[in-house]
């Protein structure tokens, strides 16, 4: 079992680029949701060992990535206990996200640790993606293990602007685990892109996970 403490340097380790502030935010973060999940079942408790080097490692792959211009606007379906929501409003400052889930005490935690952790560039909402107002738009909408893919882009594919001056253009990133061959034969989506995470970042053990982006 790896202490906490070792895990903040192993992940300092795979993700150097991160600033100071940024790390200790991060470990706010985690402090808050291991608290929250004695309560609530927010992420496995048999994976509580490795919240940072497993879960929160998993988010942070798309730091790697992702590079934001100033007022970007990102939606996190699903949000659960902010995972990637939360984590990547800290990395990225500069942008503004939309954290949405459709249960209630989910929420509740979500709006608490935000609170805690001083984030002004977080906002929550209980609903379902699709509900949300036609007008409101994205340049990149996020999910992480939510629901197959044909479904999450059904959901969201309406709610993305079009634009290139992020990189990579403006789109879906969804965290994929497993074979996801089969789902898009089957639906005829094409993904501009996809990165495999295990190949990135061998220590985590992260297993069959990917980032797939898909541009709008």
């Amino acid at each position: 079992m790896t202490s906490p403490q070792d895990a903040w340097v192993t992940l300092r380790k795979w993700f150097p680029d991160l600033e100071e502030e940024k790390w200790t935010s991060l470990q706010e973060f985690c402090t808050h949701l291991r608290e929250w999940n004695t309560k609530i079942n927010l992420v496995s408790r048999k994976d509580m060992d490795r919240l940072e080097t497993k879960h929160l490692a998993h988010c942070l792959t798309i730091t790697k990535f992702l590079r934001l211009m100033p007022k970007a606007r990102l939606l996190d379906v699903g949000t659960g206990g902010g995972l990637p929501g939360i984590a990547l409003a800290i990395c990225y400052p500069q942008a503004r996200f939309t954290l949405i889930d459709s249960i209630g005490k989910k929420v509740m935690v979500v709006e608490d640790m935000v609170k805690k952790l001083g984030l002004k560039n977080v906002e929550i909402r209980r609903g379902r993606a699709e509900d949300l107002p036609r007008k409101r738009s994205y340049d990149f909408v996020i999910g992480r293990a939510v629901t197959a893919l044909p479904n999450f882009f059904g959901w969201v594919s309406n709610k993305i602007s079009k634009g290139s001056k992020h990189s990579p253009s403006n789109g879906i990133l969804y965290l994929k685990g497993g074979d996801y061959t089969e789902e898009l034969k089957t639906s005829g989506l094409h993904p501009a892109k996809i990165w495999n995470l295990d190949e990135l970042l061998p220590e985590a053990g992260l297993g069959e996970k990917y980032l797939i982006h898909f541009k709008i």
